[in-house]
Parts: structure tokens; C-alpha cells; sequence
């Protein structure tokens, strides 16, 4: 697993399910609206995490819930959609929380 898809697995684990739009430009919580990453490779690790088995796509409603990994308290306009937004987004499977949370206890211990 390249350090891409480690990233991957702990921004859903810690923000919930995105999309690799979003994830280009707010992974781990960076913020702006040029892409930090490249769209197509997150794209591509988010279909090999799926592979996998540590992602999937996320079925349920992002209504009324907290959708923005850099400003979550913006996002009262999750509030007012009447649609999911465009977009596949992934969450993880079982495994992938399992592995996530493995992953994510390292990156805190390692920012310390």
C-alpha cells in the first residue's frame, strides 16, 4: 500500500465518506481550491482500495451531516440539499475502519 491510499484510509476514517474531487483538494484537511493532489490518482487509489476491500461506495444520504473535511461548521448547506452532490463517494468497509484506525493511531503518534 503506497502512502496515497494510507492517506486516503485516514481522511474517511477521520472525515467520513468524500469523493476524490474533494479529497484532491482537502486531503487530511489542507484547504484551497487548486488541487494539492491529482484527482485521477486519487481516483485510481480510491478504486484499487476498493479492490482491496478496505473501501466502498458509499450508498446513504450526506443530508444533515458534516461533508467538508477543512470547515465542517460551512456546511449548514448540507443542510438545504434535496440531492446527494455529483460524484462517487467512498467509505470504508469493515476492514478498512479496521485498517484505518491502525493507520491513523500512527500518523497522531508520528505528528507528535
Amino acid at each position: 500500500m503506497d502512502e496515497l491510499m494510507k492517506k486516503i484510509l485516514i481522511h474517511i476514517y477521520k472525515y467520513g465518506p468524500d469523493n476524490p474531487w474533494y479529497m484532491s483538494r482537502r486531503l487530511l484537511g489542507e484547504s484551497g481550491w487548486a488541487p494539492k493532489y491529482n484527482e485521477n490518482e486519487i481516483e485510481e487509489a480510491c478504486k484499487r482500495l476498493e479492490q482491496l476491500g478496505y473501501l466502498v461506495r458509499f450508498q446513504g444520504s450526506l443530508k444533515r451531516s458534516v461533508t467538508s473535511s477543512v470547515k465542517p461548521w460551512l456546511k449548514v448547506k448540507a443542510k438545504e440539499l434535496d440531492h446527494k452532490p455529483k460524484g462517487i463517494y467512498y467509505d470504508l468497509s469493515k476492514e478498512g475502519r479496521k485498517v484505518a484506525s491502525m493507520l491513523y493511531k500512527e500518523y497522531k503518534r508520528d505528528k507528535k
